[in-house]
């Protein structure tokens, strides 16, 4: 880990040598692999994390937990920060024991709203649950087994009474996780439309992202127009929506000082 912190923080983008990791080899004879958990903060806010850095201890967490289950975070001393989270299927072998291949083929399986249900449900907590449903996540891939991936840290008590109250005193402005002008689902946005309008649920407009965080990202508020003129037309003869998923984060005033 110490590695890791020492060549990659504050850097934009960094590489590491898997040889030498670990002072000794913790399972002779087995092929190996090193992940890590990581995020980007705006460049703003690098004093902040760099007080946390050298003043805190702070370890990243994995929970993985298989469809229809629950996912239970704890800290034991701080409060929940969320990092990443996504219902869906990233490989083949987590949560694969008894399925059949054909519900494990998709690999590249992501909630796009993941991120801010799981943030608010958890954020600034002790401990939390969260029910890994597509009632919650919806489905982004059906037909596949999915399951909840959910990385966070804890932050040292403390922390947000002492570094962030200029961020909070000055309001929130958006900030855009994702969104999808197009169809996902047959439910969605369906009364009084017939069935072939309905039929089509990949339907993805490749600039969503790019309108809405250009309208968005940044403001109090804002609106955007579910159209074709907007977004273009992805699916011909298919009854749109626009799906956005957003919160609203404190202004960055970068003035945090130890206290």
């Amino acid at each position: 880990m110490s590695l890791s912190l020492n060549r990659c923080n504050g850097l934009r983008e960094c590489e590491l040598n898997t040889q030498g990791l670990a002072p000794k080899d913790p399972c002779f004879g087995t092929y190996k692999y090193y992940t890590t958990n990581y995020i980007c903060i705006p460049a703003g806010l690098d004093v902040f994390y760099l007080f946390l850095q050298f003043h805190f201890f702070i370890i990243s967490f994995s929970v993985v937990t298989c469809h229809g289950g629950y996912s239970y975070l704890k800290c034991e001393n701080g409060k929940i920060q969320i990092n990443t989270a996504n219902y869906g299927r990233t490989d083949k072998i987590i949560c694969s024991e008894g399925r059949p291949s054909e519900q494990l083929q998709n690999t590249n399986c992501y909630s796009p709203n993941a991120l801010a249900p799981v943030s608010k449900s958890c954020n600034g907590l002790e401990s939390c649950e969260v029910f890994a449903t597509h009632t919650v996540f919806t489905d982004p891939c059906f037909g596949i087994y999915k399951y909840l991936a959910i990385s966070y840290f804890c932050l040292p008590p403390g922390v947000r009474e002492y570094l962030l109250p200029d961020l909070l005193n000055d309001g929130t402005v958006i900030r855009i996780h994702s969104a999808n002008y197009g169809r996902t689902d047959s439910s969605t946005c369906c009364t009084g439309r017939p069935a072939s309008q309905l039929a089509k649920t990949d339907c993805y407009a490749l600039n969503s992202q790019t309108v809405v965080t250009s309208g968005c990202e940044g403001k109090n508020s804002c609106s955007i127009l579910a159209s074709n003129s907007v977004f273009s037309d992805p699916c011909v003869g298919t009854f749109k929506y626009l799906y956005i998923s957003y919160s609203c984060v404190s202004k960055c005033k970068c003035d945090c000082t130890e206290q």
